[in-house]
């Protein structure tokens, strides 16, 4: 977690940063999976981070064959139950759809798009082959750098059908087909326009920038910085006055970066931070991550857990450091508030004068 907080307080690059937690928390996994624990920060460093400004197809590709993925969504107990292996084994083990429903459902297609259950589990065959290298691969069984691997001896066989089109029996290629061809769909492409849009921009995005951002995405097939240029150039990303709410690791960031920061303090503990503020580091909950609007960061009791951790950073603050003058810098058009300017010039130290910047409620958006 340290590492995390201190990448994204030195980065040169904010954007690609936030890039990377953003879909971070789309293609979403939780250590409350022991299994998981050793392997969530690979996945960002291996699976996401290296292909945020790629092709989503690469991008997909590598987190769903990503060892801490294939865990999480319990890819490596699923077996095809007419495969080699399970006919020959004692204790046979049974197909197990939750990736492939997943990737479905939230990391490609989104709900309600079309897919049926039939389209799930035909998916789910088509997966199975995929898991952990171990210590006993086969001669066959082809593994990659991070430890994961295809075992064709544990493949489903035959030609599986998925959304109308017809696969054949290729073994790892089936699989790969599938998700090509998911990677490339419209529905993908407004699914995650969609979800980008109302990241960076507003909680209801604005349905032209969504449909500007799907045909980017369709014309490039994918190109992810096609994608942000659009949205980078658009308008609406470039309201006057801040539309998000900062979730609590966006806040945190800010607040750091905001008092100067290259490094988090190790006595201020960002992960116990983000826990109390509601958002523990690879603990969303769900495999749909975590919440991108408002409603969900601003009630009473959490403003108020901010306003103890603004204290807690401040008081941790150069001495040197003036509220009146760091404002300008960290506020969207650079003015204060005149209720906030007011607090500030009342407050009784330099401290508490930081902390009222950083609960200020133009910073607590963005």
């Amino acid at each position: 977690m340290q590492a995390r907080a201190n990448a994204a307080l030195a980065t040169p690059a904010p954007l690609a940063e936030r890039l990377v937690f953003f879909w971070s928390n789309h293609f979403a996994l939780s250590v409350e999976k022991p299994e998981v624990q050793a392997l969530a920060g690979a996945f960002e460093d291996e699976a996401i981070r290296p292909h945020v400004m790629g092709r989503f197809e690469d991008l997909l590709v590598a987190a769903e064959h990503h060892p801490a993925m294939l865990q999480y969504l319990d890819r490596s107990t699923s077996v095809g139950p007419n495969s080699p292996s399970q006919k020959k084994a004692a204790r046979p083990r049974g197909l197990n759809e939750n990736l492939a429903r997943e990737i479905m459902e939230l990391h490609t297609l989104g709900v309600r798009s079309g897919y049926t259950q039939a389209d799930v589990t035909e998916f789910a065959r088509a997966l199975t082959g995929w898991g952990l290298a171990g210590t006993n691969a086969g001669q066959r069984d082809r593994v990659l750098p991070n430890g994961s691997a295809f075992r064709p001896a544990q493949h489903e066989p035959g030609t599986r059908t998925v959304l109308g089109r017809s696969y054949a029996d290729s073994g790892e290629r089936q699989g790969a087909d599938i998700l090509h061809d998911l990677a490339t769909t419209p529905a993908t492409a407004t699914h995650l326009s969609f979800k980008l849009a109302r990241h960076f921009v507003a909680d209801d995005p604005p349905p032209a920038l969504v449909e500007r951002l799907t045909g980017a995405w369709l014309r490039s097939r994918g190109d992810l910085p096609t994608v942000y240029r659009v949205l980078i150039d658009a308008p609406e990303a470039w309201a006057p006055q801040p539309a998000k709410f900062k979730t609590p690791w966006e806040w945190a960031v800010s607040s750091a970066r905001g008092l100067g920061w290259r490094a988090w303090p190790d006595k201020l503990q960002a992960d116990a931070l983000l826990a109390q503020l509601g958002q523990p580091v690879w603990r969303p909950g769900s495999p749909a991550g975590w919440d991108d609007i408002g409603a969900s960061w601003a009630a009473p009791d959490a403003l108020v857990r901010r306003i103890d951790w603004a204290q807690r950073l401040a008081a941790r603050a150069d001495r040197s450091l003036d509220a009146r003058v760091l404002a300008p810098q960290l506020l969207p058009g650079g003015a204060l508030q005149p209720a906030t300017a007011q607090a500030i010039a009342r407050a009784e130290s330099p401290a508490t004068a930081l902390a009222l910047l950083l609960v200020a409620p133009d910073f607590l958006r963005r």
